[in-house]
């Protein structure tokens, strides 16, 4: 990687944050439900689309430059799955069970789905 490709990196970095803060604040200012819609929507979109990328790449429409600059850069930024896990021991800690199980096995199987469905969408084009 040259420093150009790295500046690009460290940019697409800060914009998928700064999109993420952007959303997260659009979702919770229409929502007043306890459950991380958030995060939830962030992660679940963020899967589709690193998914749909890598698939893009390995059907040779993308460059592993582009993979790095938007997969590890702006959806790195993105994403945010430090957090999903925080908000569920949060659920845990607050004893909402029932949603914190949902929350945090859902989240983590329909973000495989989204990736796995974004690959094959990408691997067709």
């Amino acid at each position: 990687m040259n420093a150009g490709e790295f500046l690009l990196l460290v940019v697409a970095g800060g914009v998928g944050a700064t999109v993420r803060y952007v959303v997260d604040a659009l979702i919770r200012s229409r929502t007043t439900s306890a459950f991380p819609w958030p995060t939830a929507v962030i992660n679940l979109t963020g899967s589709l689309l690193l998914g749909l990328l890598t698939g893009l790449v390995a059907d040779r429409i993308a460059s592993d430059e582009l993979s790095a600059v938007l997969g590890t850069g702006f959806l790195g930024g993105y994403t945010t799955f430090s957090t999903a896990s925080y908000e569920t021991v949060q659920l845990v800690r607050e004893r909402h069970w029932g949603t914190a199980l949902a929350y945090g096995v859902g989240i983590l199987v329909a973000s495989v789905a989204l990736a796995y469905l974004g690959y094959r969408w990408g691997d067709s084009a």
